[in-house]
């Protein structure tokens, strides 16, 4: 083995995401111990991405983008027996510890699962970390059989996750949504309102009765989480993803507070199975629109737009 040339989208300081990305060749090593390394076929871009770039987990730089991959095993690390080289896998690149990241022509990946037969590699990529944060945070919360959820924010591609795998668990489901995914997730089994003024009572009025949790996974909005306190009436019923500072001064949840001070994430075995589901129809997560990688300016835009309906992806 040996280090490979590639292109990469990354960052040399921290700033607003397309103020300090750039795309650049380097060199991708050989995979470390534990690890592979893949061609890229596709990579999912998460909001998560933008955070890295303003200085979220801060490491050592430069740093790439580009969480969430899939690509063709190219060369394998030590200690490494379940794959070979040339498989097609889709899993979570190693970009704390790398220069590059999976906005890449090649990755090092630091999880991974096969793409399994009549899963498309693009619909592969957009997967990893959606699924986990939806799979973690319900877990958080203990969401079971015959309880009551409220997810606000089921537009986004979490929520919309969240609802069909809370409605897997037996969950009955309410979700604030705009009208982009309105009918999908009504299809998925979940009563939808809209969001804004009223959606207090609207919420309410649906549940008619108590609701046993509230997970928010909607943009950074202040005021949202004093709204759905209002609907619970008890803080510590409302997880958020996103709107963290106001969740920690009102005494609600948040998701990576949690599952940090409980040693870190969570095994992500679930993701086999999840693209089984997608493979044969039984789960989603939309792709938006797919940009070639010397595009990626256009994929950004179009992601921190805050409205891509949908999953964008990067392929080189």
């Amino acid at each position: 083995m040996s280090a490979v040339e590639s292109r990469a989208i990354r960052f040399h300081e921290f700033g607003e995401p397309l103020d300090v990305l750039h795309e650049e060749q380097t060199q991708v090593p050989d995979p470390g111990e534990g690890k592979i390394r893949v061609r890229v076929a596709a990579s999912g871009l998460n909001p998560a991405d933008w955070e890295l770039c303003r200085g979220f987990m801060p490491g050592t730089l430069p740093r790439g983008i580009g969480c969430d991959v899939s690509g063709t095993v190219d060369a394998i690390g030590d200690g490494v027996a379940d794959v070979a080289v040339g498989d097609l896998v889709f899993g979570a690149s190693d970009f704390a510890a790398q220069p590059s990241a999976g906005a890449a022509d090649f990755a090092i990946l630091k999880l991974w699962f096969p793409v399994t037969a009549g899963l498309d590699a693009l619909d592969a990529a957009v997967l990893p970390m959606v699924l986990q944060t939806a799979h973690w945070t319900l877990d958080l919360m203990h969401v079971t059989s015959g309880d009551t959820l409220l997810i606000h924010g089921a537009g986004g591609m979490v929520g919309y996750a969240a609802v069909q795998l809370a409605r897997r668990r037996g969950a009955r489901v309410i979700a604030t949504a705009g009208p982009t995914f309105a009918s999908d997730l009504a299809g998925f089994g979940a009563t939808v309102t809209p969001y804004g003024e009223g959606m207090v009572e609207r919420v309410r009025a649906l549940a008619d009765g108590p609701i046993d949790h509230v997970l928010d996974v909607s943009r950074p909005n202040a005021g949202v989480i004093a709204a759905l306190i209002e609907i619970t009436g008890d803080p510590k019923r409302v997880v958020t993803i996103s709107n963290h500072d106001e969740a920690r001064s009102q005494g609600a949840r948040v998701n990576i507070d949690e599952l940090m001070a409980a040693g870190g994430f969570p095994g992500s075995d679930f993701l086999a199975d999840d693209a089984t589901l997608v493979a044969t129809g039984q789960l989603a997560v939309p792709v938006a629109k797919r940009f070639p990688l010397e595009d990626w300016r256009g994929a950004a835009e179009l992601s921190l737009s805050g409205a891509p309906h949908g999953k964008v992806v990067l392929v080189p």
